[in-house]
């Protein structure tokens, strides 16, 4: 079976854009031979977000969708929960904050004050109640073609990014069949899977029938963070931890690792792969991406 190719400009409904001035700069330095160089570096910027009147953590982006980031980290930090109504998403560029509001005050944010009170870092706490939310949670079980997997990967590494351009940074992207729909990127693998979240809870986009794939490690907080999403298939270009293995399998996740040309690994839910494309039909890695990977 030889597996058609496709353009890598497909339709996306949100893809990476490496022009964009304000995402990357360009920094003159010198190189291992002592010549004068001038790359394209990734910019940071903080990002403080708001819970109503409740400061909540100021992350540290790249800057863009920053009403997606913010509505995203509250709901996979199991602090907004399904039952709250947001009225609206207000972003201040001058402040660098964004203020999430809903209809009433959340039991978060009382539960944030406790925390901070008494220890000075709700971190700990925090990663606790997503483990206590995932009690509830039964993940659709779906089959994951061979085929759909190989495209992906295929027409992922082929789009136009920031991580190809300039690299330090990592790229998320919400997936259905074998149709990549919205990429997005960030100087942390877990800013990038909020700001698919917020984009999901925004547009009331279903998660059952969808595959998220990530540059990143396939940790217990990805995993976590993808179950609560409700998206049944987690793959990605990395490797696993072995926390990250045991909850994917607790919970019913299919996890698919070190995706590299017709190389993958499943370390959770291999029962619902098939196997419906030949590996020796499929391409080598793009060579572009190999030497990016190798240098990072």
């Amino acid at each position: 079976m030889q597996l058609a190719t496709r353009d890598a400009s497909t339709d996306y409904l949100i893809a990476p854009d490496p022009a964009a001035p304000r995402l990357t700069r360009a920094v003159e330095g010198v190189d291992h031979e002592g010549n004068r160089t001038r790359i394209s570096v990734v910019e940071e910027r903080p990002l403080t977000i708001f819970l109503n009147a409740q400061e909540i953590v100021t992350a540290m982006t790249i800057g863009d969708y920053p009403e997606y980031l913010a509505l995203g980290f509250l709901r996979n930090q199991g602090m907004l929960g399904p039952e709250e109504v947001v009225l609206g998403v207000d972003y201040d560029e001058e402040l660098e904050t964004v203020v999430v509001r809903t209809d009433g005050q959340t039991s978060y944010e009382e539960k944030l004050k406790k925390k901070t009170r008494t220890s000075g870092c709700a971190v700990g706490t925090v990663f606790g109640d997503m483990m206590e939310g995932l009690e509830g949670v039964t993940l659709p079980q779906v089959e994951v073609r061979t085929s759909d997997l190989y495209a992906l990967a295929s027409l992922i590494n082929r789009t136009p990014s920031l991580y190809l351009e300039a690299g330090a940074i990592h790229g998320t992207v919400l997936c259905q069949g074998d149709r990549p729909l919205v990429y997005m990127e960030d100087v942390g693998r877990h800013n990038a899977v909020d700001k698919i979240a917020g984009w999901m809870l925004s547009e009331g986009v279903s998660a059952g029938d969808k595959l998220l794939y990530t540059t990143g490690r396939l940790t217990s907080e990805m995993v976590i963070k993808t179950a609560m999403m409700g998206i049944p298939v987690l793959a990605s270009r990395s490797g696993f931890t072995a926390w990250g293995v045991e909850i994917a399998r607790q919970v019913g996740l299919t996890l698919i690792g070190r995706m590299r040309g017709k190389r993958f690994v499943c370390l959770s839910g291999e029962e619902r792969v098939l196997r419906d494309a030949d590996p020796e039909a499929v391409g080598d890695e793009d060579a572009r991406h190999r030497r990016k990977s190798a240098r990072e």
